[in-house]
């Protein structure tokens, strides 16, 4: 009984899980400041794209 316990102690102070989880977070975020800046800027991007386009000969 007492090894069994040990074993759940160990697995419950293992961070392996959280480090995996803390990298997806991470990833999340960045992949959220992206959208929210393509969004943001997507369209005035588009406009000077289109405005140096009409520009050339």
């Amino acid at each position: 009984m007492t090894k069994a316990l040990v074993k759940l102690q160990s697995r419950l102070q293992s961070e392996k899980g959280a480090t995996a989880v803390e990298y997806g977070l991470f990833v999340a975020l960045i992949a959220a400041v992206i959208i929210g800046l393509v969004v943001t800027l997507g369209e005035s991007i588009s406009d000077a794209f289109t405005s140096i386009n009409s520009q050339m000969p």
